[in-house]
């Protein structure tokens, strides 16, 4: 079987009744993206969590995946009458044969290597280096396969930076990825936080797979459910946080309670641009500055005052 794929591109005005009337008119996936990416007039848009701001691209690209047999030059007379258009748009078509999409989806996740000493390696792979610490991580249900650049930068600073016998905080932990490494790399107690309890699953199901020691790694979808895994007075030596700039922004106090004074903190998921910000809202806390860079996104790091 095969399926028949059409590209149209529109201004952002039409946008959404386009995207919605596709799927009507029976097409099985509609994909929405800027139509002039790649290109010098690629327009980038971020949005944080709770703060959609139903911005689109001046021009967007639609593609809508129909099954072989669709009539296609009906689908656009219905497009052009519904968008109540004097001549009819441009389209592509492009066919898309049946695959394996189980192996097709599997070949774009090769091993990663975060230092010489630091891998992560999907089920499917053999480990390229056996002696190092290879953390065992598929695509799942929740943030962090260790592609992005912001999970590497953590990752990176945690394997220069843990010490044997130290205690975590991984805050935002999406599928466990940098709790489980803080304990392969010497962490004594690792506590993993996330709101969203699918992720907290994805985090034990990973924390098994890893053959992490449940007594020593711990998830929780709030932080003071569990206090195993701290200090006495309930503060960890190290905080990692990969969210995005608004949150951290405001979980500057909560987090800056987490750990010990003279204890460091790692924060990503920030542009560039929007370092100076959160810099200055935990400075009045912490000696913060720049760590690490990578593709437009920053790694800040502190020491507690």
């Amino acid at each position: 079987m095969s399926w028949v794929s059409l590209n149209i591109e529109v201004n952002a005005t039409y946008v959404e009744i386009l995207s919605d009337k596709l799927f009507e008119i029976g097409a099985l996936s509609v994909d929405i993206h800027d139509a002039a990416a790649g290109t010098e007039q690629e327009q980038p848009l971020f949005d944080e969590p709770g703060e959609f701001t139903g911005e689109v691209w001046t021009k967007a690209a639609i593609t809508a995946l129909f099954e072989q047999d669709a009539n296609i030059p009906a689908i656009m007379q219905t497009i052009t009458r519904i968008l109540q258009l004097a001549t009819q748009p441009e389209y592509r078509l492009s066919r898309i044969p049946e695959q394996d999409w189980v192996k097709l989806t599997q070949a774009q996740f090769d091993p990663i290597d975060i230092s010489p000493r630091l891998w992560i390696v999907p089920t499917w792979h053999e480990p390229p280096d056996s002696t190092a610490i290879n953390l065992i991580l598929d695509p799942g249900r929740a943030f962090g396969t260790g592609s992005h650049p912001t999970t590497q930068l953590c990752l990176f600073w945690l394997d220069k930076n843990i010490q044997s016998g130290e205690t975590v905080l991984d805050y935002g932990c999406g599928s466990g990825i940098l709790a489980i490494a803080a304990l392969k790399l010497g962490a004594s107690s690792v506590l993993g936080v996330d709101i969203d309890a699918n992720a907290i699953a994805a985090s034990r199901d990973n924390a098994a797979l890893n053959r992490c020691d449940p007594e020593r790694i711990i998830f929780s979808t709030t932080l003071g459910s569990s206090q195993s895994n701290t200090k006495e007075n309930g503060q960890v030596d190290r905080i990692v946080a990969n969210i995005l700039a608004n949150p951290l922004i405001m979980l500057a106090p909560i987090l800056m309670n987490a750990v010990r004074t003279g204890g460091s903190i790692a924060l990503s998921g920030i542009l560039e641009e929007q370092a100076s910000e959160v810099i200055n809202t935990y400075r009045q806390w912490f000696e913060m500055d720049i760590a690490d860079k990578k593709e437009g996104w920053v790694l800040l790091t502190g020491i507690k005052k």
